[in-house]
């Protein structure tokens, strides 16, 4: 398949294994578009065919170009603020960025500023872009690392998918209290509300299904804690949090799940990495996000 932005246009050649097909099936089928986002497409003449007005259900033939409005000026949808970023990787369609702990992703409430969004608002302005900030994922406002922003509608109806078909590998980073028995494991619990707790989480036979694998990397047996590094199957709030602590190993710092204070002033875990296949390229993206410096200490008093 061969892409290519023109303007504000993303050209699409089509191959032969993809006709005669329907461009709504080409676009759900074959790309993955969500059909939310093709009926907004087609409702706002953003599709075309060989520069005519295209409707989903015209059929495609080889070597027409398709045209998909992706690439064009939005509302940023929060204020920009200016503070410097840590930008990891970014191309047209994606940024990856390092966020740093005390700040919420986004926005909560209308008008709210100081979150990340802000801050890529601002960075997008500067650089001449006039786009919808659009988060992949979140991390707690006390947790660091990297994160994901879609640049255009398509990037985000993909990575959406990408996501629930957990096909965006994303590794974090936790020092634990203790030595924990086993070098590496899962743990397979629903996590609930705590209806004692407006924003805490807790294991609960009727909560939503939840799994988390763990490895050991090192224990720092001169400060009794060990450096942990996790996946998630699911993407509970507070699931890692709520696991560690579930099994008498909670995070330090966390004082919410009732990790050891003192060492650090926020919970220690860092969203290390994230691996994903490009929403566009195919290309297989592998991102690092170093430990931040609050948590280097710990790593030296090894």
């Amino acid at each position: 398949m061969s892409l290519k932005q023109i303007g504000e246009w993303l050209e699409i050649v089509i191959p032969s294994k993809w006709t005669p097909n329907t461009v709504f099936h080409f676009l759900s089928k074959e790309l993955g578009v969500s059909k939310a986002l093709i009926q907004k497409w087609n409702n706002e003449s953003a599709i075309k065919k060989n520069d005519s007005k295209a409707d989903v259900n015209h059929r495609l033939n080889l070597g027409d170009r398709l045209y998909l409005h992706i690439f064009k000026n939005e509302d940023f949808g929060v204020i920009p603020e200016y503070r410097p970023i840590d930008v990891l990787y970014e191309d047209d369609h994606l940024l990856i960025v390092n966020k740093d702990a005390g700040i919420d992703t986004h926005p909560n409430v209308p008008g709210q500023k100081g979150t990340l969004a802000n801050h890529i608002a601002s960075y997008y302005q500067m650089n001449g872009l006039q786009i919808k900030i659009r988060h992949i994922h979140r991390l707690d406002k006390d947790t660091s690392g990297a994160i994901i922003f879609a640049k255009h509608d398509l990037a985000n109806s993909l990575m959406d998918q990408a996501l629930k078909l957990r096909n965006i590998k994303r590794t974090y980073i936790a020092f634990v209290e203790g030595k924990l028995p086993h070098l590496k494991g899962e743990i397979n619990q629903p996590i609930g509300r705590d209806r004692h707790h407006a924003t805490r989480r807790r294991v609960s036979p009727n909560g939503q299904t939840a799994l988390t694998h763990y490895q050991v990397e090192q224990y720092l047996p001169a400060i009794n804690l060990s450096i942990v590094s996790l996946q998630l199957d699911t993407g509970r709030t507070h699931q890692i949090r709520v696991h560690l602590s579930s099994i008498g190993f909670p995070i330090i710092g966390d004082v919410l799940y009732g990790g050891k204070q003192g060492i650090i002033s926020r919970q220690a875990l860092h969203a290390a990495k994230v691996s994903l296949l490009h929403p566009i390229t195919g290309e297989e993206i592998n991102v690092e996000a170093g430990l931040p410096k609050d948590m280097l200490p710990l790593v030296k008093k090894a």
